[in-house]
Order: structure tokens, then sequence, then C-alpha cells
């Protein structure tokens, strides 16, 4: 099935009733070694793991969570350029994003009144193809507007945690 199928069909089910445009995510995360901070996350039919390196108290088997945060946005950047372009009818060889986040551990360790999140992230989007310029900064201008994953680290996101 081709990205244009897949808007296409889309289009058609969200016209036809549009509270299929609503959808949701879960995640479930289990603790799995004492005092490693490894955590085996089932999504779907797919796992993955999560540590952090030993100068954090981890085994270093996995990536960190602010790493796989980085890759959910250089991921989620690859794929909404792919939608964009076909949808755009922008011609697209390849893609390539690196992201780079910085983070001070003053916020997270509590050693001082800073936020622990990440104080600077950077995206660096290589583009090849028979376009023009032009027409790859529009097509940049619609990802930056319609990219999940951004804008979750561009703008607050109602969050609430409960104790079960």
């Amino acid at each position: 099935m081709s990205l244009n199928d897949v808007i296409e069909g889309t289009r058609e089910a969200v016209q036809s009733d549009p509270a299929n445009a609503a959808v949701s995510f879960s995640v479930g995360h289990a603790l799995k070694a004492g005092t490693a901070t490894v955590v085996e996350v089932n999504v779907r039919d797919h796992s993955f793991s999560v540590d952090e390196p030993a100068a954090l108290g981890g085994t270093d088997t996995a990536a960190n969570p602010v790493e796989y945060a980085l890759a959910a946005l250089g991921s989620c950047q690859v794929i909404t350029y792919q939608f964009w372009a076909a949808k755009l009818g922008i011609p697209l060889e390849s893609v390539k994003v690196t992201v780079d986040g910085d983070l001070d551990l003053h916020g997270f360790f509590g050693f001082a009144d800073t936020r622990p999140g990440f104080t600077d992230v950077r995206l660096n989007v290589e583009l090849t193809g028979p376009a023009g310029a032009e027409r790859y900064e529009e097509l940049k201008r619609q990802v930056d507007e319609h990219c999940p994953v951004l804008d979750l680290f561009r703008n607050p996101t109602p969050t609430k945690t409960s104790l079960g």
C-alpha cells in the first residue's frame, strides 16, 4: 500500500466519521532489575529495553529515556517527511535526520531549581531528490507544522499522573 493510499484511506474514514481521527496509544512498563533501571516496554506486539549508563546507576544495556525521546523525534521527522512529500507530490530520494539534545542533570537530581528536561534540541535534516530548494523548504514548513513528536517537544501537553 502506498503512502498516498494510506492518506486517502484515512481521509475517507475521517470524512465518513470524524471520530475516526481520534486515536490512542498505550505503552506498558515494568521494572526488570533491582537497582538497575532496565525497563521492559511493551507496545502492541513489540518490546524494547530502556536502561541508563552505569554513571547514572544503570547497566548500560540499552538507550536511556532521553535518548529514546530524541530517537522518537528523529524517526517521526523521517516518517512525516515521507508522508508530506507524497501528499505534496514532492520527489524525495532520501531523508536523514540527526537529533542532538542538551540536558542539565541539576534538575533531574534536584541539585538546583532547573527544569529536568532538555535545555536545547537541534535537528539537522538532509533531503535529497530532484526538486528545487524552494519545494524542500515548503516540505519542511509542512513537516514542522504536522510532526506529532515535534509538537510534543514544542508545546505543553496536558499530563496526569495517578497512583494505583
